[in-house]
């Protein structure tokens, strides 16, 4: 008989002590012609098999792919196919090892536990994958969560949007329906992270092609380095900084908060989300 199906989860533990969850399913077939007659026709399916050299392997295929799985499997000594959706994918036995008091205990189920379920569900999952879901919390520490199916992913404040923002209250509201892309997939830690801007061109793009122009903006902010100018009339619009070195040279021409600004766009940097300006510059070409 072929050896149990087994799968290892990394799960943290209250006293920080390494734990593992341990998954058993039904065992493999060495009839490999039969593991792949029994392919669905359609939908998802997840492929498991042992090599000549007794490593398990496993992945996620669509059935109607039937040459994946037939090259996965081809010289494999032992096979069998798993369902990725939650309500058919019960393993026979689970086991915690060690629980937070030191203590390996193990139980047979009948049922999934909510990890089974998070686990099925997230081996569907792909990076790029484009999701829809229901925005159903917004925490204090600024992580939007959406539900995405019964499974709770989250986006990052720098993920909402390519336009700075305050809060995510600025993009998303809770019970509002978005779709986004998948960026990754953690397994071992159940997250998924999402990208709302991964699906908008960035708009700071678009600026680049006026570097060298001079245009009058509003002065935002005033700090010790200089001044924040928005250059663009619109709402949550990109700003530059204009270096001390750069604005007028006389005390009394020092702008104040909310004055317009002659400023020349002399560098935007995709990368570090930057805009140079120079007042100096701008008035010097009058």
């Amino acid at each position: 008989m072929a050896p149990s199906h087994l799968r290892r989860h990394q799960h943290g533990s209250r006293r920080d002590l390494p734990r593992a969850r341990l998954a058993v399913w039904p065992d493999l077939s060495c009839d490999i012609d039969a593991v792949l007659s029994a392919l669905p026709t359609e939908g998802l399916v997840e492929c498991v098999w042992q090599d000549k050299d007794g490593r398990m392997h496993s992945a996620v295929a669509d059935a109607d792919e039937f040459t994946e799985p037939a090259a996965w499997m081809s010289g494999a000594e032992a096979a069998a196919l798993l369902s990725v959706y939650a309500d058919e994918r019960v393993p026979l036995f689970t086991a915690v090892m060690p629980d937070s008091d030191g203590v390996v205990r193990a139980r047979w189920q009948t049922e999934p536990t909510p990890s089974d379920l998070n686990w099925a569900f997230l081996t569907t999952l792909h990076r790029g994958e484009i999701v829809s879901g229901t925005v159903t919390h917004i925490a204090d520490f600024g992580v939007t969560f959406v539900d995405i199916g019964g499974f709770e992913a989250m986006i990052n404040v720098p993920e909402l949007s390519w336009r700075p923002i305050n809060f995510p209250t600025d993009v998303v509201s809770v019970g509002q329906e978005i779709t986004a892309e998948i960026l990754d997939v953690d397994l071992t830690r159940e997250r998924v992270s999402l990208s709302l801007k991964a699906l908008h061109e960035d708009p700071m793009q678009s600026l680049t092609g006026q570097i060298g122009r001079t245009i009058v903006g509003r002065v935002t902010e005033l700090v010790p380095l200089g001044a924040f100018v928005r250059i663009e009339e619109v709402e949550n619009g990109f700003e530059g900084l204009v270096p001390r070195s750069e604005l007028a040279a006389e005390p009394s021409e020092t702008p104040q908060l909310g004055d317009a600004l002659l400023v020349k766009i002399v560098d935007i940097d995709l990368v570090r989300r930057r805009i140079a300006l120079s007042h100096r510059q701008a008035i010097s070409e009058l």
